[in-house]
């Protein structure tokens, strides 16, 4: 099975994929998305990566899955598998399938739940909370803009069944698409699943890393993992460091279905490309899809500046509270209270990445660059409130300042960035399911 990047837009070189293709596969698979860029995509509707992007992706893709008649699949279309992504993606797979007069079945899985289907496993007690997760109510459910399922691999395996020559699915576990096809050809899940978790992010397993495509062959109890691309390699310590990525666990891999145990797994280099792994299990467990929710969270509005102001560096933490302060005796006289915003102020080159979980507490930077943030109810309100807080970033006093014009140097004109709509995750739990088939309705269109 090939997989020819982490995500669908994300690119990789033609010659890579041919490569792969001359190497014989029974699937070209690619991972359309991820929760990594957060909530902003399912909320709002929005593709992860730019249409251009995945356009071009695709049309590779789809010519050499045509040419050697194996099949496409893409979990996650469009970046946060809701229905108007998966439509976003089918659109570009139909104009590149007429552009070039391609025949093919097109199979579409539907990944977005309707608020009856979660309210009443709410009801049923079927809904388990994820660490760090809210507790999901009826209230968060009626909140959100969408919610969708994450699927295992019985769908895929379903549209393909069904003759799908290509399958695009909404919200899927990202190594759903390949470890369906494994297990379709007979094989045991663990090596299925793992297979699945390596291509899932295409070859970052290799060295060097890079946007680029994986090969890998899938037998009883083991899987071969190596780049199609001469420049890179995969050896036993880089792919070990990969099968810890993206899990509370380094170990325990908790799927749809059941769990994928590593602890046991051996890496064996097969030359000084290839890794061999084995000795991975798998356990049954009771079927749970994960459900990921958004919802509207308010209005933003951002600039950009920074100082070299020795003074002001010293005395920072001080005057960022006269800040808050200003900016809270300037929005009242605008008719906006306290709890009518959120104003945050990142200081990089100090603590814009930790913030007040950096251990680095005596650093004395030379310079500090400021991520001015206001969320409000509404896009007129963050936009007053942010150039409030620009203006006091700029002109607020402070112990033994010398120069009396700007504090700040902002790089751009105009200063202040509407950002538009701020999503937040409001579902983050698991749903107990009888049939992982039923939530995901699978249309079919023969082009």
């Amino acid at each position: 099975m090939l997989s020819t990047s982490g995500i669908l837009g994300y690119g990789f070189p033609e010659a890579s994929l041919d490569a792969g293709m001359a190497r014989g596969v029974d699937m070209i698979g690619v991972d359309g998305g991820s929760t990594d860029p957060g909530p902003h995509y399912l909320g709002s509707g929005k593709t992860l990566n730019s249409a251009r992007a995945m356009r071009r992706d695709l049309a590779l893709m789809l010519r050499a899955a045509r040419k050697h008649k194996v099949p496409l699949v893409i979990g996650t279309s469009g970046g946060a598998g809701g229905t108007p992504h998966l439509q976003a993606t089918a659109e570009l797979i139909r104009s590149i399938a007429a552009e070039d007069g391609l025949r093919f079945r097109l199979a579409t899985i539907e990944a977005e739940q309707d608020t009856a289907t979660i309210k009443t496993a709410i009801a049923k007690g079927r809904i388990g909370r994820l660490t760090g997760g809210p507790v999901l109510d009826a209230a968060a459910v009626d909140r959100s803009q969408r919610i969708v399922a994450m699927m295992g691999p019985e769908p895929f395996a379903a549209a393909l069944d069904g003759g799908a020559d290509v399958v695009l699915a909404g919200r899927s576990s990202d190594p759903a698409p390949w470890a369906a096809m494994a297990m379709r050809a007979g094989h045991s899940p663990a090596p299925s699943w793992y297979a699945g978790k390596m291509l899932e992010c295409g070859a970052t397993p290799a060295i060097p890393k890079g946007h680029d495509c994986l090969h890998v062959e899938v037998s009883s109890d083991a899987v071969v993992m190596e780049p199609t691309n001469p420049i890179r390699r995969c050896t036993p310590s880089s792919v070990a460091n990969h099968s810890l990525h993206e899990n509370p666990s380094p170990c325990i891999h908790v799927e749809p279905g059941g769990v994928l145990d590593t602890t046991d797994c051996r890496f064996d280099a097969v030359n000084d490309r290839a890794v061999r792994i084995s000795g991975m299990t798998w356990e049954p467990h009771p079927y749970t899809v994960k459900l990921e929710g958004a919802e509207l969270a308010g209005y933003r509005t951002i600039s950009v500046c920074g100082t070299r102001d020795p003074l002001l560096i010293e005395t920072l933490d001080d005057f960022l509270a006269s800040i808050h302060e200003a900016v809270a005796q300037k929005a009242a006289a605008l008719g906006v209270e306290p709890d009518g915003y959120t104003l945050i102020i990142r200081s990089y080159g100090r603590n814009g990445v930790m913030g007040a979980a950096e251990p680095i507490l005596d650093a004395r930077p030379h310079e500090i660059g400021f991520v001015i943030e206001v969320v409000a109810p509404d896009q007129d309100t963050a936009d007053a409130v942010l150039a409030l807080a620009r203006v006091s970033m700029l002109h607020t006093d402070f112990p033994g300042r010398l120069c009396r014009e700007g504090n700040m140097a902002f790089p751009y004109s105009p200063s202040d960035v509407s950002c538009g709509p701020v999503y937040r995750f409001s579902v983050f739990s698991t749903m107990a399911i009888d049939d992982p088939l039923a939530p995901f309705p699978i249309h079919y269109e023969d082009l």
